[in-house]
């Protein structure tokens, strides 16, 4: 039988950030691009966030930092980086040779160092937009996540607009009682989309030496795992926002990125599958067209948010 549609439009749009298809790589688990260029071709995937990024070299937490458990991991890497010096010096002007779009993740512990961030970052070819990781704790405010407080987190995002021109994605901690609160937060700050979810906070024991499996005792479960509570999350968020979402957790195969993309998510990041499957990205890339070519819808922008649920009434 012929297909419907021999040549998909997969082209999506995260505020004024088009990709030319949805499909990105998390922040933390691609590295700052170049260690997977062998291993899958950088021009096909829609998009690359780098690691995390502060204004200051992080070191990190003590070994041992990745532990793997029944459908997924932890990791507790600390938020190791170059800092931004070495970043724009060392890394970015291999990433000014891909034909993907390309985000930096940024994080800080006050909102002064997040401008600082936008600033250093802004007006560099091969930079693309931000992605804010609210995860981390406010030293000014006694250590709060900016990620768990709505108006820490609406004050960050505006600070940040305020500072730079590029598209500005705020980066959602599911360890929240209220996500949709948090992302209507973001939104009334000036986000231009949200990404979600981070990672839930988890721990590991050995029950031999009766000793934590991490040197940092607690840290971020990722993988399959967590998929069914960042389903339910983007869906609740992108049926609450006008903004654009980006769905993340446990996304490895093209029908965990199908289900994100019916839920509401307008791209996905993939995370966990990076470590034990290098070319993860392309291979749901492709999978996607394939999956395109065979049903009704011209372009992708018609499968988001299409989740058929029945009235009950």
């Amino acid at each position: 039988m012929d297909n419907l549609n021999p040549s998909p439009d997969l082209r999506v749009n995260i505020g004024r950030l088009e990709l030319a298809n949805p499909v990105m790589t998390a922040s933390g688990t691609f590295g700052y691009g170049r260690e997977f260029s062998s291993f899958v071709d950088l021009d096909r995937i829609g998009a690359i966030v780098v690691k995390g990024i502060s204004l200051e070299p992080r070191a990190g937490n003590p070994p041992p930092r990745v532990v793997e458990t029944p459908c997924g991991m932890l990791n507790a890497i600390g938020l190791e980086n170059v800092g931004v010096e070495q970043f724009l010096v060392r890394k970015l002007p291999f990433l000014q040779q891909i034909k993907c779009k390309v985000l930096v993740n940024i994080l800080g512990d006050s909102v002064e160092e997040y401008v600082a961030l936008a600033r250093h970052l802004s007006g560099h070819q091969g930079i693309d937009g931000l992605e804010i990781n609210i995860s981390c704790p406010n030293v000014k405010k006694g250590g709060v996540a900016f990620g768990t407080s709505p108006e820490m987190a609406a004050a960050v995002t505006a600070a940040v607009k305020a500072a730079t021109d590029l598209p500005v994605i705020v980066k959602l901690s599911p360890n929240v009682t209220d996500i949709v609160t948090m992302a209507k937060a973001v939104e009334d700050g000036g986000a231009d989309g949200i990404s979600l979810i981070n990672t839930l906070i988890g721990m590991a024991i050995d029950a031999t030496t009766r000793r934590p499996r991490l040197g940092n005792i607690i840290g971020g479960l990722s993988g399959p795992a967590i998929k069914p509570v960042a389903l339910r999350m983007v869906w609740q968020v992108a049926s609450n926002v006008r903004i654009p979402v980006i769905g993340i957790g446990g996304i490895g195969t093209t029908e965990d990125a199908i289900e994100f993309l019916l839920a509401g998510a307008s791209a996905v990041q993939v995370g966990t599958a990076n470590f034990y499957a290098p070319s993860a990205a392309d291979t749901i890339r492709q999978g996607l067209a394939d999956y395109l070519s065979d049903q009704p819808e011209e372009s992708l922008g018609e499968l988001i948010g299409s989740l058929i649920i029945e009235d009950g009434s």
